[in-house]
């Protein structure tokens, strides 16, 4: 059963930060808590961006937080940017929220119980016999896990119109207590964002054709360590180890082989792979170990450079760029998260519909 795209969204939240400004305040918290903050702050210049987006001002980070605070930024700043980029997508399919079947929403970055789609229900118009699909925990690999239950859903209900929102407010987790070397790291790479795209089984009428295959992941043994979370009184403490870039330089080719052979594809019938931009060094290493020309995930880079690494639904804002820049032919979106998971998904683009 084929799936298709028909919308797709990405949204940002109100807050610009300029990487320089970004830096700065950073100075002003961390500089005279740890030692190895003016080693460190060198990678604010070395990360490829330029400036990312936040649900809170800037003055927000010089303040301290708890869970509740957090959280309480947490539930206004998500269920704006759900409603923002749900809506967009909406529109950009030509259905409203009282089309929806099944909304799948994606977030590791806060708790919402009632989950966001609840917590939108009223502004978005859905029916009130939707069904609902929250997902917590798969971080960066979020983006592409997301996409691929949306795509299984959707093979299983023919002619079911899903949604799928992929929001993450990655910068409610600044933390200036640990003065861990991730937190800094973290500091450099994470900004907020949200992602949204509709998907049936029914032919879109107009405009590019977007099939998606199904979904694979890969998952290693002992590799918990490698990113996440800990949590504790203050909330969300991040897990970022320096080893990921090395890790994909030497794992990353025979996931990859096996997400293409799970599809029926080798790497010659790939004419894009459309990537999770984890940063600067991600990017690197993910061309070295698929062997593609240096600089040849340029997307990616632009993602990363004008908003950041917003963990779950960068990647599909990378999938956006790729189609509004009208390439067409077979692709496959990848993404690292949490695990240690790879997520695959294969999708064509077709020129317009007739």
């Amino acid at each position: 059963m084929s799936v298709f795209l028909h919308g797709l969204s990405a949204a940002l939240p109100p807050h610009c930060l300029s990487q320089t400004e970004v830096r700065e305040r950073a100075s002003i918290i961390f500089g005279t808590k740890y030692p190895q903050f003016d080693r460190l702050a060198k990678t604010f210049d070395t990360a490829g961006i330029d400036k990312r987006y936040s649900v809170v001002p800037i003055d927000w980070f010089s303040e301290d937080h708890g869970w509740a605070d957090r959280n309480a930024a947490f539930m206004t700043g998500a269920k704006a940017m759900f409603i923002d980029a749900a809506g967009r997508a909406l529109d950009d399919a030509g259905w409203t929220g009282s089309d929806i079947d099944c909304v799948v929403t994606v977030c590791s970055t806060g708790i919402a119980t009632p989950s966001l789609e609840a917590q939108a229900f009223s502004e978005m118009g859905f029916r009130d016999d939707i069904m609902r699909v929250p997902v917590f925990g798969l971080g960066c690999a979020g983006g592409v896990s997301g996409l691929s239950t949306a795509q299984a859903i959707a093979a299983g209900r023919p002619g079911a119109k899903v949604l799928l929102v992929v929001v993450e407010t990655c910068s409610l987790s600044f933390r200036a207590d640990r003065l861990q070397k991730a937190d800094i790291i973290a500091t450099v790479l994470f900004g907020d964002g949200s992602a949204a795209a509709c998907i049936s089984t029914t032919p879109p009428t107009n405009g590019k054709v977007v099939s998606f295959g199904q979904g694979h992941q890969t998952m290693w043994t002992d590799t918990l360590d490698i990113m996440g979370w800990d949590v504790d009184e203050t909330g969300f403490g991040v897990v970022f180890d320096r080893s990921i870039p090395s890790f994909i330089t030497q794992n990353f080719a025979a996931a990859t082989e096996d997400a293409l052979k799970a599809a029926n594809l080798n790497h010659d019938q790939i004419d894009r792979y459309v990537c999770h931009p984890g940063g600067a060094k991600v990017v690197d290493a993910i061309e070295g170990a698929l062997h593609l020309d240096q600089g040849s995930l340029d997307a990616e880079r632009d993602t990363l450079r004008a908003a950041g690494n917003m963990s779950a639904p960068t990647v599909m804002f990378v999938m956006k760029a790729v189609i509004d820049a009208g390439k067409t032919g077979q692709m496959m979106s990848c993404a690292l998260g949490p695990g240690f998971t790879a997520s695959f998904l294969p999708f064509h683009v077709s020129a317009e519909a007739a």
